[in-house]
């Protein structure tokens, strides 16, 4: 698969990713953004040469019949002789895509392209966008799960909460390759990855540190139980109506599980504004503002992350005038939040080791990759590598394929 906007390669059809249907001309010609997109961002490209007839008849007929055969007597050699180890199917519903929503599988087509070139670009990682037209959870397991056999992995992307949940937990049980919601982990790896750098700069230990997340979709949930993992201890998660905990009747099941993880462990309920005061962290994954007068009450040194994209939840001027350290998901402030520091890495790494699923100590060992990168540079506005440091992708992949090993999830 190519996939180079910037310096696409031409062939005998025309320029990559340019088809029959694609002209000069078409309805927004002139705006960058339009030309750019123009006959989609990928195209697949072969391997392997067919200058003529004995090129042709190892590839396809007769010879790839020997392949075949090989293969039905032993499953296993996909991995050898197929593109399947390398490639993962990144599939959404067109539910929840980036800020836009639910515009559709069509719509959402451009975002997964988009997926795909940085699969290849920062993990060297072939990638199949696939945009269902269905929206029933059943109807998305089955047909993700009939696909499986010509993916090494799956990449769910841009589903809404909380049929994700369920999508991505029962697919991991049904098929033997890594299945990874990259709104859920993706976010959660690398806002680990610049909160442990941040807690290093500010001099705080996980273990005393109080936390505030707003948000409890996917990303949310996912950023809650990572840093459970790492060792956060006080942790207050909040939706519209307030801390997420027990006491309250209207809890769905996923956020009935985060209370009694976290809320419920110390106690905490009330507002967004109760719990921000005093606390140490803020991260926000919801969209919305909160207002200047209550991060103001946070403690001394705070760490602000608002990674509402494009609207954080607290501007970055704003959240300077009361934090220390302070991260969006944007890429025009510092310490950008931004899942391709993670995904393509970790996913390059699952192949490398030909893992069959991405266990929880895989995703802690690229969010210490990743935060290990900034080393002695840690300031203030560097707590996390950006996305085009060319130490990023191998060092994620090698953590990665690491823990696999030591999780027991690595077939080789």
């Amino acid at each position: 698969m190519t996939a180079s906007p910037t310096s696409p390669s031409t062939t005998a059809a025309g320029p990559a990713g340019h088809g029959p249907s694609a002209s000069p001309s078409h309805p927004r010609a002139g705006d960058p953004v339009f030309d750019l997109h123009l006959g989609g961002k990928m195209s697949i490209q072969s391997s392997v040469a067919l200058a003529g007839a004995e090129e042709l008849s190892l590839a396809y007929t007769p010879g790839v019949a020997l392949v075949c055969e090989a293969i039905a007597a032993d499953p296993s050699l996909t991995q050898h002789y197929t593109w399947v180890p390398n490639t993962v199917a990144v599939v959404t519903d067109g539910t929840a895509v980036l800020g836009l929503g639910d515009i559709g599988p069509a719509a959402a087509m451009p975002v997964m392209e988009g997926k795909a070139v940085l699969f290849k670009q920062f993990g060297g990682v072939d990638a199949v966008p696939i945009c269902l037209d269905t929206t029933d959870t059943e109807e998305i397991i089955e047909t993700v799960a009939r696909l499986a056999p010509s993916f090494g992995g799956v990449n769910l992307e841009d589903i809404s909460a909380p049929r994700c949940f369920e999508i991505e937990d029962r697919l991991k049980e049904m098929l033997d390759i890594p299945v990874f919601h990259d709104d859920q982990h993706g976010t959660a790896v690398v806002a680990l990855a610049a909160l442990t750098n941040a807690l290093t700069l500010t001099g705080r230990d996980p273990g005393s540190t109080r936390v505030v997340i707003s948000g409890a979709g996917a990303a949310g949930v996912a950023v809650a139980k990572i840093l459970l993992e790492a060792g956060i201890t006080d942790l207050a998660v909040t939706d519209r109506k307030g801390v997420i905990h027990s006491s309250r009747g209207d809890l769905t099941a996923v956020k009935r599980s985060l209370a009694e993880l976290t809320a419920d462990v110390t106690g905490r309920t009330g507002s967004l504004a109760d719990v921000l005061d005093g606390a140490d962290v803020y991260i926000g994954v919801s969209g919305g503002t909160v207002p200047e007068e209550h991060v103001a009450t946070m403690a001394p040194d705070a760490i602000v992350f608002g990674l509402a994209n494009p609207t954080p939840e607290v501007h970055p001027e704003v959240a300077r005038r009361h934090a220390r350290v302070v991260a969006t998901g944007r890429s025009d402030f510092p310490n950008q939040i931004n899942n391709v520091l993670a995904f393509p890495g970790i996913f390059r790494g699952a192949f490398d080791a030909h893992a069959t699923a991405i266990t929880e100590g895989m995703k802690l060992a690229a969010a210490r990759a990743l935060a290990d990168l900034v080393g002695e540079a840690l300031t203030e506005e560097y707590v996390i590598p950006s996305p085009f440091d060319p130490r990023v992708g191998p060092a994620v992949s090698a953590a990665v394929a690491a823990a696999a090993r030591q999780d027991g999830v690595a077939r080789r």
